[in-house]
């Protein structure tokens, strides 16, 4: 089960599991969202108090193990920011998706099939900017 936030997003209820990688998406928005680097304490915040620091540190730490976010020392804590923009971390993702399958043409079709008519024309905008 989970509640809605102030922002509209939905928190899982206490002791109700994040679907995978829910929490490091969130985690990311955050960091999106910071005038610039922040300390876990300032994500921490962020994300509000259904989730312990401990775990907001050790999302961090997964992050930055990946090559997802930069960290540097800031006092005696951490500070965090992203590596790369929502955008690019999310072309990435499409594109893993396309090569994860034998059919990346389908899988291609459907999602294009699932965009609105205005999103339709913006990608064929970008394909063929001649027109």
């Amino acid at each position: 089960m989970s509640s809605p936030r102030d922002d509209g997003t939905d928190v899982p209820e206490a002791g109700a599991r994040r679907p995978a990688g829910a929490l490091e998406a969130e985690v990311m928005a955050a960091l999106w969202a910071g005038d610039g680097p922040l300390t876990a304490a300032q994500v921490h915040a962020v994300l509000g108090d259904g989730l312990a620091y401990k775990t907001v540190l050790t999302v961090l730490g997964r992050l930055h193990a990946k090559g997802l976010v930069d960290r540097e020392q800031a006092g005696r804590a951490h500070s965090y920011s992203p590596r790369r923009g929502p955008a690019e971390v999310a072309a990435e993702q499409m594109n893993a998706a396309l090569r994860r399958g034998p059919r990346g043409p389908e899988v291609l079709q459907r999602f294009v099939d699932t965009l609105d008519p205005g999103e339709q024309a913006a990608l064929r905008a970008l394909l063929d900017p001649r027109d």
